[in-house]
């Protein structure tokens, strides 16, 4: 049996020097594409509503993202509120003070660990299916195609899965939170001794507007930066098989550092 194999780019650099010249410059060009993705495809989002047949892609990618991913997104929601009030409550057990437990776990649920739980199961399960979609459709030529034909790939294959992304997430945002509470209240009651009535009330007393537009805040640009980061590593694309897994495994590490990332700089700038 004959195992054909991808050709290897030989085109190595001969000093250190010309690598981190490479690698920046390649670093600056990716950037840059990615930018230029995202301006285009936000662009086409009134022509995505608009047509008919944009419209029916767009609730197609609307079901992808938000209906398939339900039940990860619910089992990862759920076990990280019981975690944090596992643990969060042990504390407070110490120091007779688990009447705030409620408190605690919607404070970490609405303000960091429900988009944050959100934008890792979209990355896991949405952005790395449209990177390697994306990216088999550029290495069989069905892209080159599309341009062929004076159609847009863009708007014809990354602007509709932009915008699912980007509608979906806040709502699946929101989602983490609620069910990630009622894990904590599950855990209070039946671990810790905590009424659930009490607990619901000590979790409604922290919650604050701010806290909730924060969190649906982040959740938005995690979907931004998963749609941008899968879209633009998808038609980025080559050597073959290969290069398919190596942009879905890109997607997936890039936006799991981006989410981090920004999901900082968002609290930074919102409770300095």
């Amino acid at each position: 049996m004959t195992v054909v194999r991808e050709p290897l780019w030989d085109d190595a650099p001969r000093t250190k020097m010309q690598g981190v010249v490479r690698h920046l410059a390649s670093f600056v060009s990716t950037l840059g594409f990615a930018a230029h993705l995202l301006t285009e495809s936000v662009a086409f989002f009134p022509s995505v509503l608009c047509r008919r047949q944009s419209r029916a892609e767009l609730v197609n990618q609307l079901y992808i993202t938000g209906i398939r991913t339900l039940p990860v997104v619910t089992v990862v929601s759920l076990f990280t509120g019981m975690i944090l009030a596992l643990q969060v409550g042990l504390e407070l057990r110490r120091f007779n003070q688990e009447i705030y437990l409620g408190a605690a776990v919607m404070i970490s649920l609405i303000r960091e660990m429900g988009p944050f739980s959100c934008g890792m199961c979209l990355a896991a399960c949405v952005g790395s299916s449209i990177a390697a979609e994306l990216g088999t459709m550029k290495v069989n030529d069905e892209v080159a195609a599309l341009e062929i034909m004076s159609i847009s790939p863009v708007r014809f294959l990354a602007s509709p899965r932009i915008l699912a992304l980007v509608l979906m997430a806040p709502l699946l945002g929101f989602f983490c939170c609620v069910v990630g509470t009622m894990g904590g209240g599950i855990v209070g009651v039946t671990q810790l001794g905590v009424y659930f009535e009490q607990y619901m009330a000590s979790a409604l007393s922290v919650a604050e507007t701010k806290d909730l537009f924060v969190g649906l805040l982040k959740s938005l640009m995690f979907g931004v930066i998963i749609g941008t980061v899968a879209v633009e590593e998808g038609f980025s694309t080559a050597l073959g098989a290969t290069g398919v897994g190596r942009s879905t495994q890109r997607s997936v590490i890039v936006s799991f550092l981006l989410i981090l990332m920004f999901g900082y700089m968002i609290t930074r700038v919102c409770y300095q």
